[in-house]
């Protein structure tokens, strides 16, 4: 795994392996996926959970290839009324789930790389509903406003 020092990267023992699909220990890119990871571990309404186990094909609009998107996670859990639901979740933080905007004093190449992530990110997100709806799952993106990160 190549460590990117800005953010803080690691391997994640499940204390319930049971809970977890996966044929090695996930990886967490960011606290926001750690923090995530120890809710699910932990969570007992949680049936199972896994990281980057479901590929979705996508065709990006900047280079009309398909691609493979490995969404960051899913779960398995029983609600309050005891049924099953099934979540495809990616997480980013908010300013990358929101529409970039051109702010006076930002460079060039940063801009370019904002929209361009953009772009990337609205072809996944669009494949990874459609995927949801035919296989009975619901897509979310969790924000550090959802996982309760300042």
């Amino acid at each position: 795994m190549k460590k990117d020092r800005r953010f803080r990267q690691g391997i994640f023992k499940p204390i319930y392996s049971e809970k977890f699909v996966g044929a090695k220990d996930p990886v967490y890119r960011s606290s926001y996926e750690l923090k995530f990871f120890r809710w699910a571990d932990t969570n007992s309404n949680i049936l199972a959970w896994g990281s980057e186990n479901i590929i979705i094909p996508y065709t990006s609009p900047l280079d009309g290839r398909v691609h493979r998107y490995f969404v960051d996670n899913f779960v398995i859990f029983k609600d309050k009324n005891n049924v099953k639901q099934k979540f495809l979740i990616e997480i980013k933080p908010s300013s990358q789930v929101a529409k970039p905007i051109n702010v006076k004093n930002k460079q060039r190449r940063t801009i370019l790389y904002e929209q361009k992530t953009w772009i990337i990110n609205q072809a996944k997100w669009k494949a990874a509903e459609e995927w949801s709806k035919r296989k009975g799952y619901k897509f979310l993106i969790l924000t550090e406003k959802e996982l309760g990160i300042r």
